[in-house]
């Protein structure tokens, strides 16, 4: 849809820059429309530019890669769980746990982003195959050295290899739905399946992050500490395998011509500071992962973690659901602001939490910002990077919420060694709090170059990011 106006200034361009949100209109009031023709049942979009959850698995060829992507997914958020409950068996230390836990972590960070960056390049088979093997025999390994009662630098070295092959699964999916959708055209229908896609992807993540602990925790709980890191190695090693045996689906692979390098995603400073924000939402995971261990357990319910933190993830997940039900009138940078503003208020009520029900409730506050956050976040992402780095940039978000989650779970280990499950709470707030003063400080890097810093007077073209249309025509 293409919406004439004149912009005078900087601030008028930021709030009409196209974006992959539901509408495709250029009105940035700030309402929001609910109709039923956009429920999760899937009845076609009555109106231009909405689309339905059903519409969109409706796409040919989507249940193809979504499928193996879901069973290949799951494991990632067993990974920390499984690893924190089973070396907190054999070492006895929350300190050491975590930070197993967190090596893992930051080495998923540091490399995640460079498997996207070679998918890209190379497809996305040639670089999952190899991974899922590494990442079987990596956490083979670490099992038994952790059940050999091994020393911590073992532990350390056989938990960088298991993070560092972790699968990439969440971003290319995401790539193989900016794949299909261009190929269709530029449109503005196109850009509103683009923006349903993301959100139903914060669900399917939010999905896995309700089921993942819970799963690790009632494994490990029901029959030993290792089983939980076998059933997340098996479960990666088959849903890798059988993802990347969907070839059709796969994204072309960009050819490198000489003497030009391959785009980089962390060329824009739109994509650093969304990697700096998601580091503390990451924190949240990662502090609310072991306090939430912490606090149960002094309780004498270790048992019950897996379930508040899944109310946590719940909660989110919910969010996600209704945030592509939404035909959003703001623009996608104030609805960032204004979730992750959420996130911060309710991270600073959990250290006051008396009990396990009282924690549970502001757990699921928590979660319900975290959703709109995440989808914000890549959605504004795809209009900031070149087409040839898309997956590297959504690995990027990616490896920046496993790093804030290393950090967090690392931070949150020591302070509840050292002074008590409760203290760990003030992790999530600080890691939030922390990412909001960026956001709030920065944003002005979120829109697209074309239109930060030049006044525009023209037609702005709405309903499509950057990837599928061009934003501004002067």
């Amino acid at each position: 849809m293409t919406a004439r106006r004149t912009v005078e200034s900087v601030e008028d361009a930021e709030n009409a820059m196209a974006e992959a949100d539901a509408t495709g209109n250029a009105d940035t009031r700030g309402n929001a429309d609910i109709t039923g023709d956009a429920d999760i049942t899937g009845d076609a979009d009555a109106a231009p530019g909405r689309v339905g959850y059903g519409a969109l698995l409706r796409t040919p060829g989507a249940w193809t890669f979504l499928t193996p992507a879901l069973l290949a997914r799951l494991p990632y958020a067993m990974l920390s769980m499984g690893i924190l409950l089973l070396v907190k068996d054999t070492h006895g230390s929350y300190g050491t746990a975590s930070t197993v836990a967190a090596v893992a972590a930051v080495a998923q960070a540091l490399i995640g982003p460079q498997t996207g960056r070679l998918a890209d390049r190379y497809g996305q088979a040639a670089v999952l195959v190899p991974a899922v093997l590494v990442h079987a025999a990596s956490v083979g390994t670490l099992i038994a050295l952790a059940l050999g009662h091994a020393p911590a630098w073992s532990l350390f070295l056989a938990a960088a290899p298991a993070g560092a092959s972790v699968p990439q699964i969440g971003a290319m999916v995401r790539a193989r739905w900016i794949s299909t959708f261009t190929a269709e055209g530029a449109s503005a229908s196109s850009a509103a399946k683009v923006s349903t896609a993301f959100a139903f992807e914060s669900v399917t993540d939010e999905f896995t992050f309700v089921v993942g602990p819970i799963l690790a925790a009632a494994v490990a709980t029901s029959v030993n500490p290792s089983t939980g890191l076998i059933a997340e190695a098996a479960l990666t090693l088959v849903g890798g395998l059988a993802f990347a045996a969907q070839r059709r689906t796969a994204p072309a692979r960009v050819v490198r011509r000489p003497g030009v390098r391959q785009p980089s995603a962390l060329a824009s400073p739109g994509v650093r500071l969304l990697a700096g924000t998601f580091l503390g939402v990451g924190a949240v995971f990662g502090g609310l992962q072991v306090s939430v261990n912490a606090f149960a357990d002094s309780l004498g319910r270790p048992g019950a973690a897996g379930t508040v933190y899944g109310i946590f993830a719940g909660g989110s997940m919910l969010a996600g659901v209704l945030y592509g039900m939404i035909a959003w009138r703001r623009s996608v940078q104030q609805r960032m602001v204004m979730s992750y503003g959420l996130l911060v208020l309710g991270c600073s009520t959990l250290w006051a939490m008396p009990d396990l029900v009282a924690l549970s409730v502001a757990g699921l506050v928590c979660g319900l910002a975290i959703a709109p956050t995440l989808i914000s976040g890549y959605t504004l992402v795809e209009t900031l990077v070149e087409d040839g780095a898309k997956t590297e940039a959504f690995t990027w978000l990616t490896g920046a919420i496993g790093l804030g989650l290393a950090t967090g779970a690392t931070a949150a280990g020591r302070l509840i060694d050292a002074k008590g499950p409760t203290v760990g709470f003030l992790v999530p707030v600080a890691g939030a709090g922390l990412g909001l003063i960026a956001l709030l400080s920065l944003r002005g890097l979120l829109v697209p170059a074309g239109t930060r810093s030049t006044v525009v007077t023209g037609s702005v073209e709405r309903g499509a990011p950057a990837g599928l249309v061009g934003a501004v025509k002067g």
